[in-house]
């Protein structure tokens, strides 16, 4: 097919002359277009346009760049670290489809959180960033996973707000223990602050998690990982989250993470409209096993699964978005629209930045990614600047 000149993983800049993609099966909201047409000129997708370089993609998917609500690094390198760091693990997402990634903190002491968040919120007012998330220090020990237990605190208010204060505007989500002391105040000032109050790393109760909701709460860390199981007698959070039509639900499809059979629970109770994948992806992912470091914690991968040297727990992920996407299809059988929905629409709405990306319509981002007929990624482009070539991909 032809194709704008480039090299893989080198991103060629948008041009004002129109480029027309034709012959894709394309995924908008309305549903799916065999033999569709996207146009792109400069950064954005527009109407048609007569005079646009005609790129024959035929026999492809074309979709919405994916969005990632919760990561943590990848390429070798973390969102914790240098400014250095932080841009390598953006492109090696970027080079998996994700043109748009939240990033997410691990616990530590509250001075050195206090640094990153206004290192990364520095980066969000670049534009490569959509936002922060911080992930600890405010949640359980009973459920703090690959989370230096000394370093936990209860969710005083207080600090909550000096971490939303250091993030400049940019912080967009903070998991929370909400059953610990001072954790339905924090989420009343999240609520206030319009920042998301996640509910994760948490041992709270079905009662608990359902005050936390009316108190504000609105997204579920990681759906059924980190939190009490599902039971007949003790239903715990994972009912009250999927239950209620407010929560949109995180979901990490590596097939570590969570059993098929559960995020099918998740999507029929849910609805594909509520679910959000994401990666939790640490330093590992696009780079490969070894051994790492997340927050003060070693972790050692092996075959592509992360867990902590001391005591085994799983740590984060090395999944990326495209394989999310793939599995989903091919192993999950879910409907390609729905996954796209997890993929982009969701978190582009739950982020308040729907009306730029998310989806393949005129006026938003030139965010979009190519698949092949078995799903595999073959291209990548955003805002206009192809970052994976179609024709060396």
């Amino acid at each position: 097919m032809a194709t704008p000149p480039g090299a893989r993983g080198t991103a060629q800049k948008a041009t004002t002359h129109p480029q027309v993609l034709t012959g894709a099966r394309v995924v908008l909201p309305t549903g799916t277009v065999p033999g569709g047409r996207v146009t792109i000129t400069g950064t954005k997708i527009t109407a048609e346009a007569p005079h646009g370089t005609p790129i024959d993609v035929s026999g492809h998917w074309l979709v919405p760049g994916f969005i990632d609500l919760h990561n943590h690094g990848g390429g070798g390198a973390s969102f914790s670290g240098t400014a250095e760091d932080v841009q390598k693990a953006i492109h090696t997402h970027r080079l998996h489809g994700t043109t748009t990634v939240v990033a997410s903190t691990v616990t530590d002491e509250m001075d050195v959180l206090v640094s990153q968040a206004g290192l990364l919120s520095e980066l969000a007012e670049q534009g490569d960033l959509a936002g922060i998330h911080f992930e600890g220090p405010f949640i359980s020990p009973c459920r703090k996973g690959a989370h230096s237990e000394g370093l936990l605190r209860d969710p005083d208010p207080a600090e909550v707000r000096k971490l939303i204060d250091a993030a400049r505007g940019r912080a967009k989500m903070v998991t929370l223990a909400t059953e610990r002391p001072g954790g339905l105040d924090s989420v009343r000032l999240l609520a206030e602050h319009g920042v998301i109050a996640a509910v994760g790393h948490t041992d709270a109760t079905y009662e608990q998690t359902v005050q936390a909701i009316e108190a504000g709460a609105s997204v579920a860390t990681h759906l059924f990982n980190a939190m009490p199981s599902l039971g007949h007698r003790a239903p715990g959070p994972i009912a009250a989250l999927l239950e209620d039509e407010r929560v949109t639900v995180e979901l990490i499809n590596d097939g570590t993470h969570v059993h098929p059979a559960a995020l099918e629970l998740a999507f029929r109770h849910a609805g594909a409209a509520r679910v959000a994948f994401i990666t939790d992806a640490m330093d590992a992912a696009g780079f490969g096993d070894g051994r790492y470091l997340l927050g003060p914690l070693a972790v050692e991968v092996s075959g592509g699964v992360a867990r902590l040297v001391e005591g085994g727990s799983i740590a984060g992920s090395t999944l990326t978005q495209d394989r999310a996407f793939q599995r989903a299809v091919t192993i999950d059988r879910l409907p390609v629209e729905d996954v796209v929905a997890a993929l982009s629409a969701n978190p582009a709405r739950l982020l308040g930045m729907d009306d730029r990306v998310g989806s393949l319509e005129p006026g938003k981002d030139a965010d979009l990614v190519l698949l092949d007929e078995n799903f595999e990624l073959k291209g990548v482009m955003r805002k206009g600047d192809w970052v994976v070539d179609p024709q060396l991909a």
